[in-house]
């Protein structure tokens, strides 16, 4: 199954406490092959998104997820840190059939781990100036 990319706006850096947005891209995966002399058709689809954030914490969601201006999926991160490495992990529903028979779902699903993103979550004060 493809692994997907975790997306993160606003980039490589975000701040604490700031609602830091992720999504991804997903992809259909749909496959024929022989095997023993039969035809197999594959078709498999994303049904749930592990977004692991490398805080501790993870959510999930049904849904790949928007870029802004939706905020569908976000994290708030609470400290700083440098080097956090965020990943979605895709679950996917398979079917297949065989020979142009009907589809059957197979009994169990697949997921697949995203690669590790590289994000720095700092930290701002604010200053009050004279303009």
């Amino acid at each position: 199954m493809p692994s997907l990319n975790v997306r993160i706006q606003p980039g490589e850096k975000t701040l604490v406490n700031i609602e830091t947005i992720f999504y991804t891209r997903p992809q259909a995966f749909n496959r024929s092959i022989n095997l023993l002399g039969f035809d197999i058709d594959l078709a498999a689809k994303p049904g749930r998104y592990r977004w692991v954030h490398d805080d501790g914490t993870a959510t999930t969601t049904s849904h790949p997820g928007k870029p802004y201006p939706a905020m569908d999926v976000t994290h708030r991160y609470r400290k700083p840190a440098d080097d956090v490495h965020p990943r979605v992990d895709v679950t996917y529903q398979v079917r297949y059939r065989v020979d142009a028979g009907p589809w059957q779902t197979l009994g169990q699903t697949l997921e697949a781990s995203g690669p590790a993103a590289e994000l720095d979550v700092k930290e701002a004060a604010p200053v009050l100036v004279k303009p």
